[in-house]
């Protein structure tokens, strides 16, 4: 069984922020702290960070959700966070503003960003 959540808008807009409702406002839905891997199937670095946020999510399961948006399907949410290139992670903290990353990052830089930013409120 997959570990990681693959998000539709709709489901985004329900579990992560309803930025159409609160474009100027970030107000975090989610009971958990959550990682979202922005992804396109043809893209060579996101099949590569794909095995890494599986194990990711196993490790922190309870701790943490991994979310993954398809771009291609989901052109107006990449839209929406101005993703240019993928794979991008988003780490949306409890409280604080989330920060982006791009790239495929390695396992040791997911932890560290994962106990930094989500895990240390």
């Amino acid at each position: 069984m997959k570990a990681t959540i693959n998000l539709t808008e709709q489901e985004f807009l329900s579990k992560v922020v309803n930025y159409k409702e609160n474009p100027e406002e970030w107000a975090y839905l989610g009971d958990k702290p959550c990682l979202i891997d922005f992804y396109a199937d043809w893209c060579g670095p996101c099949k590569a960070i794909a095995p890494i946020l599986e194990d990711i999510a196993t490790e922190y399961a309870g701790q943490i959700y991994v979310y993954k948006v398809n771009t291609e399907k989901e052109q107006n949410l990449a839209a929406a966070f101005g993703i240019r290139s993928i794979p991008s992670l988003l780490f949306v903290p409890m409280k604080k503003q989330p920060q982006m990353a791009q790239g495929a990052l390695p396992k040791e830089t997911l932890r560290k960003a994962i106990q930094e930013v989500l895990l240390a409120e």
